[in-house]
């Protein structure tokens, strides 16, 4: 299937929405969008996007229709609600579900999508709106096999590289994974920056040091040096990677098993939110790294 002839609704057009738009439209495909936010998705129509006043004005004429938005219940609202995109979305279009929502509201929006007939891709993405925007995403796909021709196109625009991973679900199993262990990397390096200043050694030594040995990691070393540089532009916010922690221990929960580590970082991260940084990128928590414990009528 050629780009020409294929037509995708973009429902969420937000910091990773716009750049998957903008990407697919200079792939050649058809793309309508819609936000909760009009701004957003008008400030698409220069690259050439149609812009709709409802998700089910944006799907009414799409093959595909990909969800981009904060969590599952906004997902489900915007597809099932007044106006809803299940409702205009003729059996057999494919639903290509991107945002993080976690394991249950991904079965249940996948059972939402087969009572309309409609085909259902799990497909979250890993990557930040800077690889979202130079189209170098990684597509951790997951559903119907014979599928994955159709959609080799699509996720090639968006994406350097494409895992199918088995039946739908198997992409948030993924995502969560990734996500955990990102979170525990982001902590660890303001830990050990909050060490290096109270030992009295200036906190490049350890990025520096870092970075020329086999314990670093490019993202871990990246964003300890945001966090050294004051830097804390929203690439990933951390109200976001809250949420994304969240959903791992309620998996782990589901599953009985105990993540020490990442119990630990959600209760930090909730203090960094607290004291109101939840808008800023995930590197912010260095902030309450060497912070006392919150006071007294801040939630933790």
């Amino acid at each position: 299937m050629s780009a020409a002839s294929l037509t995708i609704a973009v429902l969420g057009t937000g910091r990773m929405g716009a750049p998957i738009t903008r990407n697919l439209l200079e792939a050649g495909f058809r793309v309508s969008v819609w936000d909760r936010r009009p701004a957003s998705a008008v400030a698409l129509t220069g690259s050439g996007a149609r812009v709709a006043s409802s998700p089910a004005e944006a799907v009414r004429d799409a093959e595909v229709v990909l969800t981009m938005v904060a969590d599952g219940a906004a997902t489900e609202e915007l597809m099932s609600g007044p106006d809803g995109a299940l409702e205009s979305l003729r059996p057999g279009a494919i639903w290509i579900q991107m945002a993080t929502v976690g394991l249950d509201w991904t079965g249940r929006l996948a059972a939402r999508a087969a009572e309309h007939e409609i085909e259902f891709v799990d497909a979250p993405v890993s990557g930040s709106d800077g690889p979202a925007r130079d189209g170098e995403l990684v597509v951790l796909a997951s559903g119907p096999a014979n599928l994955g021709p159709i959609l080799e196109p699509v996720f090639s625009a968006i994406g350097r590289k494409t895992l199918w991973l088995g039946e739908a679900g198997h992409g948030t199993r993924l995502k969560l994974l990734l996500n955990n262990w990102l979170v525990t990397q982001v902590e660890a390096a303001a830990e050990t920056i909050a060490l290096a200043e109270a030992l009295g050694l200036e906190p490049d030594l350890f990025t520096d040091t870092l970075a020329d040995s086999p314990l670093g990691s490019p993202f871990a070393i990246a964003k300890g040096r945001a966090m050294i540089a004051g830097d804390f532009a929203p690439a990933f916010a951390l109200r976001h990677a809250f949420k994304d922690v969240g959903l791992a221990l309620d998996a782990a929960h589901v599953n009985g098993l105990e993540l020490p580590m990442t119990i630990a970082v959600a209760g930090r991260w909730g203090e960094a939110i607290a004291y109101g940084h939840g808008d800023e990128d995930v590197s912010a928590v260095v902030k309450v790294a060497s912070r006392a414990p919150a006071p007294h009528g801040v939630a933790e």
